[in-house]
């Protein structure tokens, strides 16, 4: 029994539904966004739909008691908090760090697509990127 197994079994089906049609369409806006944020033009408006969409998933997922998911989405939420204060791009380890979320965000998806339990988070992703450095 996988996540899906898991969700379906403790919550109404019409909820867990609503939150995987809700989470996919998130986990596809996430890349092109994120590729995005060192576009000086578009960073502002990009930040704060990313900062939108981890805010969504941190709740969801907290509602749903997804922890790992919570944990993960709370992390990131934080990061682009520092981000939205800031008036410049994000520099590319920044962006190759949030693509790698992304990447967990989306096998986290098939793995509910699948009925698979939730990949772990490699502690790789725990570390946070210098974002100060050009």
């Amino acid at each position: 029994m996988g996540i899906r197994s898991d969700l379906e079994n403790n919550f109404d089906f019409e909820i867990v539904d609503e939150f995987l049609d809700h989470f996919s369409m998130m986990v596809e806006l996430m890349e092109p966004l994120i590729v995005d944020l060192g576009a000086l033009d578009r960073y502002r408006r990009n930040i704060e739909e990313l900062f939108r969409i981890f805010h969504n998933i941190k709740s969801a997922s907290g509602y749903l008691q997804i922890a790992p998911m919570v944990r993960m989405a709370t992390l990131v939420e934080d990061t682009f908090e520092q981000l939205r204060t800031r008036d410049q791009v994000v520099n590319e380890e920044t962006i190759t760090w949030l693509i790698s979320v992304s990447d967990l965000f989306t096998q986290w998806q098939e793995d509910f697509k699948m009925d698979n339990e939730l990949s772990k988070v490699h502690f790789s992703l725990l570390i946070l990127p210098d974002m100060e450095k050009a």
